[in-house]
């Protein structure tokens, strides 16, 4: 890969970045700056991800330590039971009928102190473990949104789909956003049998998004079809060149919205959906 030079041997620049030529001769803008930002913003995601889980971490077990404080029997009411077992031991009670009822009445006492303690303990653990579920739950829900509005987002802000495809940012998505998620914060992608696509801009590098894009759109089998014919680009493009040769037929996006699932993705095949 090197640089592109034009005819008076200075370097060519398209939209303020450097165009560089692979060897197949595919050339490449090389956004340094936007490239620098979009991993700044991820970076700056994946920390506010990992506080929020450490602050629900430190919630956890915060709670499994106060569960400690109920384990046992309740100290005041062994207390009490002793003090009359005592009384007993004293000879204060002669009677060993009375001497019975009282020992029965101190071990239903102990018991009924007892369960009611278990139960106590019981109901607080099943609070906090309910709650700690809850967070959970929550934690990954939101996790889930990021990542989705992370990925919804790389498709509206493409430059690749806005200047290469004839296919609206949510059939873009609906087609190829399989291939991308979210790892560290970070979306990558992955071709389609599931090896990070590298990127031919930064040998060495993981593809941007729209690098990404374009390479699996390179190995789209009807690619042809969803491509824009050369030298068009923009939402005032209104046709594409076919496998066959020819320009594909158009419809409106209102024309597009009105077919079944299974005709829209037809659609998306053989015409250009345009605005």
């Amino acid at each position: 890969m090197k640089l592109l030079f034009d005819d008076n041997g200075n370097v060519v620049v398209r939209n303020g970045r450097p165009v560089y030529v692979h060897d197949d001769g595919k050339e490449i803008e090389f956004d340094a700056a936007g490239t620098a930002a979009t991993i700044a913003r991820l970076n700056k995601e994946a920390q506010t991800h990992r506080e929020g889980k450490e602050a629900a971490e430190g919630t956890a077990r915060t709670l499994g330590e106060q569960l400690k404080s109920f384990e046992g029997i309740d100290p005041e009411g062994v207390r009490k039971s002793l003090g009359r077992l005592k009384d007993i031991d004293d000879g204060r009670l002669i009677d060993s009928g009375k001497l019975d009822e009282v020992r029965g009445t101190v071990a239903k006492d102990y018991e009924g102190r007892l369960s009611a303690a278990a139960q106590t303990y019981q109901q607080k653990e099943d609070g906090h473990l309910s709650t700690l579920a809850a967070m959970k739950a929550e934690n990954e829900k939101l996790i889930g949104t990021l990542h989705n509005e992370v990925i919804g987002g790389s498709f509206a802000r493409s430059g690749f789909i806005k200047d290469k495809l004839t296919l609206p940012v949510d059939i873009a998505q609906a087609t190829f956003g399989k291939h991308f998620k979210m790892e560290d914060g970070q979306v990558v992608a992955t071709d389609g049998t599931g090896n990070r696509i590298y990127s031919r801009a930064r040998p060495g590098e993981f593809a941007d998004f729209d690098e990404a894009l374009g390479t699996l759109v390179e190995n789209y089998p009807n690619r042809d079809h969803i491509m824009r014919a050369s030298g068009a680009s923009g939402s005032g493009a209104s046709a594409s060149v076919g496998s066959n040769g020819g320009a594909s037929k158009g419809m409106t996006r209102a024309q597009f919205d009105q077919l079944a699932p299974m005709e829209q993705s037809k659609a998306a095949r053989t015409m250009t959906i345009t605005d």
